[in-house]
């Protein structure tokens, strides 16, 4: 089998061959059909996250150890299962929730494998789907797809649950605009799911102006362009003096400053973003302007389940996707890191 893996930091993932592993206990293996192609995978490959102020955060010293599989958003079909795992049968089409926890501590016992400290995520701590074939270690993980196209739903194994669950934090959601700061591939699919969650109103934001064109076409009340000297009074007009929810996606320095500026008495602040920098704020304002600043960090198993449900009872998010052969990640990722890609790529193990 073929496998896309981080060998050296900073250099193109390299293919590489092994045989095609047997499932063991409860593992189950699939067959990738598709492997949608996330921002956070860039940061992945280059093994660290910026910090801010010159510092990073080594992901090798967080437990990446090389060379990995990348890959975290999969759909596979079942081709092989353990002589322990139930629940799954041969020839299923499975998406495979990637944040899988040590399964001993109290966030893994409460279903919160994301909150884990040990994590062994796939794409991350343990090989992905950037591969022709895929080990899931329990059924519990797999959700399974029915006649959903698989490019479609693979995204939403992280771009769709890490959206899900940040919106799921906030509490207006349903009686307030909500800002979405971002408007790739995670902005649109929180733009999508915003809609379906029975969302009031979205604005979203963004730097790019083909992105903000996608976000209006998709169904945003309003777009604001990040890089307009007057944006964070724009928000505040939009949302009548401040804004009580923004979800930012980005996570940089600058979408920091925008996002935490431009909240109202009451006002949260939802951080999803790993773009990488820091953020100053005075202190005394938090408190007497009962401000909140939380993060949010992908979702849990039961957060996947509820999408799930979500997805078959209100259809598909309505994401831009566009496929590749699995031969052109390296070129997929370029494209991503270039800002060029409007929406997801999904990659394609059998296509190339």
């Amino acid at each position: 089998m073929r496998m896309f893996q981080v060998c050296v930091c900073g250099q193109p993932l390299q293919c590489n061959e092994q045989p095609t592993p047997e499932p063991k206990g409860t593992e189950v293996l699939l067959r990738v059909l598709a492997a949608g192609v996330c921002h956070s995978d860039l940061h992945l490959a280059e093994g660290f996250f910026d910090l801010g102020g010159g510092k990073r955060l080594s992901l090798q010293e967080r437990g990446m150890n090389l060379p990995v599989t990348l890959g975290h958003e999969n759909v596979g079909e079942v081709v092989a299962i353990g002589p322990d795992a139930r629940g799954v049968e041969v020839g299923q089409k499975m998406l495979a929730d990637p944040w899988i926890g040590c399964g001993k501590c109290g966030p893994c016992r409460r279903n919160e494998d994301n909150l884990c400290s040990a994590m062994r995520s796939l794409g991350v701590f343990s090989d992905g789907g950037y591969a022709d074939y895929l080990m899931v270690p329990h059924p519990r993980y797999l959700f399974d797809i029915g006649d959903l196209p698989p490019e479609r739903a693979a995204p939403l194994a992280c771009s769709g649950v890490t959206t899900f669950g940040a919106l799921k934090k906030v509490p207006t959601l349903k009686t307030e605009p909500t800002v979405i700061v971002g408007a790739g591939g995670l902005g649109l699919m929180c733009l999508a799911l915003h809609g379906k969650m029975g969302g009031h109103s979205a604005i979203v934001v963004d730097i790019d102006s083909p992105k903000l064109d996608a976000a209006k076409k998709a169904g945003a009340k309003a777009v604001v362009d990040a890089r307009a000297p007057d944006a964070i009074e724009q928000i505040k007009k939009l949302t009548n003096g401040g804004a009580w929810a923004v979800i930012d996606l980005v996570g940089s320095s600058q979408s920091a400053r925008l996002g935490y500026d431009s909240l109202i008495k009451g006002g949260k602040y939802v951080i999803v973003g790993l773009f990488g920098g820091d953020l100053t704020v005075s202190l005394p304002p938090i408190p007497m302007r009962a401000l909140t600043i939380q993060g949010s960090y992908v979702g849990s198993v039961p957060e996947m389940a509820e999408l799930m449900e979500l997805v078959k009872r209100t259809g598909l998010p309505d994401v831009p996707v566009a496929t590749r052969p699995l031969s052109a990640v390296n070129a997929a990722m370029d494209d991503l890191r270039a800002g060029k890609i409007v929406g997801r790529v999904v990659l394609q193990p059998a296509a190339g």
